[in-house]
């Protein structure tokens, strides 16, 4: 059975659950990971963003903590979670400063770019 991957299911084959209201967070800001075909960076991937990720996202290229307020977008700090582009997790994974990952709020087109196990072993809900 083929992947329908806009379809709001997480990497566990359930219903996605909402990563964030504060900040509001999704390329659709819904606060759901959600994914679409106007979706070209995949920000499938629900993520509890640290000091190490913010530090390495800015030093590539991809500045998350200073606020823009001409694009409605607040900045963001350690601690907070939000839909991170899944090429971009993956990136950080492979220079060993990747976040954790709340899976359950993780959209199922994620796995096209990253390995299941790997986003398990970062996983903040499963025990």
């Amino acid at each position: 059975m083929a992947i329908d991957l806009f379809e709001s299911v997480n990497v566990l084959g359930e219903v996605l659950e909402s990563c964030s209201k504060d900040p509001e967070t999704g390329f659709y800001r819904d606060g759901c990971c959600n994914v679409g075909p106007d979706d070209f960076g995949v920000h499938a991937v629900c993520v509890v963003l640290t000091d190490k990720f913010l530090s390495f996202s800015k030093t590539t290229g991809n500045d998350l903590s200073t606020p823009r307020p001409e694009f409605g977008f607040p900045g963001l700090k350690a601690g907070d979670q939000w839909c991170l582009c899944a090429p971009r997790w993956q990136e950080a994974l492979e220079a060993e400063c990747a976040p954790r990952v709340h899976l359950r709020a993780t959209h199922q087109a994620a796995l096209e770019h990253c390995a299941l196990p790997d986003l398990k072993r970062h996983s903040i809900d499963l025990n």
